[in-house]
């Protein structure tokens, strides 16, 4: 009795996700057009975090270090620069 329960909760556990439709998920929330300048802008101050962590360990000269922060704030600027005129743009 109770290995029949058991095999019978497993079957509806693993079962019933099979018969949910598709039609019946709601519909994913659509991305802002400003969405891959947001994960790109993240990407770049991660990095800028992970190139002073190198540089405090000793990895990086430090001219090294100077050219590498001012390419990534370089970047970053002219990110921050076309995210502010597509969001002002759409106001």
């Amino acid at each position: 009795m109770l290995l029949t329960a058991s095999i019978l909760l497993i079957a509806i556990a693993f079962g019933y996700p099979l018969l949910v439709r598709r039609r019946d998920l709601p519909e994913p929330e659509p991305l802002p057009p400003t969405f891959h300048l947001e994960e790109r802008k993240a990407a770049i101050y991660e990095n800028l975090r992970d190139l002073q962590t190198e540089y405090r360990m000793g990895k990086l000269s430090d001219d090294d270090y100077q050219a590498a922060k001012r390419d990534l704030q370089h970047e970053l600027a002219e990110l921050l620069a076309r995210l502010e005129r597509e969001t002002g743009a759409a106001q």
